[in-house]
């Protein structure tokens, strides 16, 4: 099957900043793909660019087969979109907001939309800008997925949302990948892609440091703990395919995240000189991302580990 987003070297340039700096993307159907990011790495110029809202500065892309630039509104209907403060009318009711969405698209909408706000127990005729948070989210939810759409985006969607709630845009996510369908999360919260992503790519300032399947994150990153004899002992570069992501020393410890580690590098790192002991671990997913946005690992490899 054909990815159903791909980018090819996408840059947004802005009068002060670079707000994207050469992204290259593929993401394949069925699948929840976690774009990973600080404030401001650039995931919103991302999205805006992929929705159609904001043509790049150079670079291209194509979702669901269709270039967002020439065709905004046909990729807007193949999507949904539900952002971290979802823009509703707030005069209106819930169900008027349904009827009004549902104008834009076939006779199941409406059908869909009021099963949903059915199932999240909100009042149909409570006015949007009498809701709670939570159930604005719900709304906006059920708003972006009642025409069945093949790929949902999503951008900080839980932010500042209670627990409940939470839990049921996460449960929505893994249901839609279940069905076939394809979510594109944007999001910080580390904790929250562990527990639903496929796959997980982490931006920094405008680029992309790292794409890879979960699984392949928990399996092939390692915390290196190294106690030397001298804090200025000299160590062994490590070999390839080996690859060293952060290195922190405190005192006559060396602290290291690596990819690709093998017990050959193990016992070659506790045969060198002045070294007292080695252990190492399966990295977390923070400890991951905290070693790729860190200044010296973006300064230096953001190709590294493409």
């Amino acid at each position: 099957m054909k990815p159903i987003i791909t980018a090819d070297s996408l840059t947004m340039h802005f009068r002060r900043c670079d707000a994207l700096r050469g992204v290259d993307l593929q993401i394949e159907p069925g699948t929840v793909f976690a774009l990973l990011g600080e404030n401001g790495a650039g995931k919103t110029t991302l999205i805006r660019i992929l929705t159609g809202y904001q043509a790049p500065s150079s670079g291209s892309c194509r979702v669901c087969g269709l270039d967002p630039t020439r065709d905004p509104l046909g990729v807007r209907r193949q999507i949904g979109y539900v952002s971290d403060s979802p823009a509703l009318y707030d005069w209106m009711t819930v169900s008027q907001i349904g009827g009004f969405t549902a104008s834009f698209y076939d006779d199941r909408f409406r059908d869909h939309f009021n099963e949903s706000v059915r199932r999240y127990e909100i009042d149909p005729a409570q006015r949007i800008r009498n809701l709670s948070r939570g159930q604005r989210a719900k709304v906006a939810l059920s708003l972006a997925l009642s025409h069945d759409p093949a790929l949902l985006i999503m951008d900080e969607p839980t932010s500042g949302l209670d627990p409940k709630v939470r839990r049921n845009f996460l449960e929505s996510m893994i249901d839609r990948a279940a069905t076939g369908r394809t979510v594109f999360l944007a999001s910080h919260q580390i904790s929250e892609v562990e527990r639903v992503a496929d796959t997980v790519a982490i931006m920094h300032q405008g680029q992309i440091c790292l794409t890879a399947p979960l699984s392949e994150l928990r399996e092939s990153f390692f915390h290196v703990v190294i106690d030397v004899e001298d804090p200025l002992r000299t160590l062994p570069p490590l070999p390839s395919p080996a690859e060293m992501l952060s290195e922190e020393t405190e005192g006559r410890q060396r602290q290291w995240i690596v990819r690709h580690l093998d017990p050959s590098m193990v016992s070659m790192l506790r045969e060198a000189a002045g070294v007292i002991d080695v252990r190492h671990r399966v990295a977390t997913l923070e400890e991951v991302f905290i070693a790729c946005t860190s200044s010296d690992f973006a300064t230096s490899s953001a190709e590294v580990l493409s």
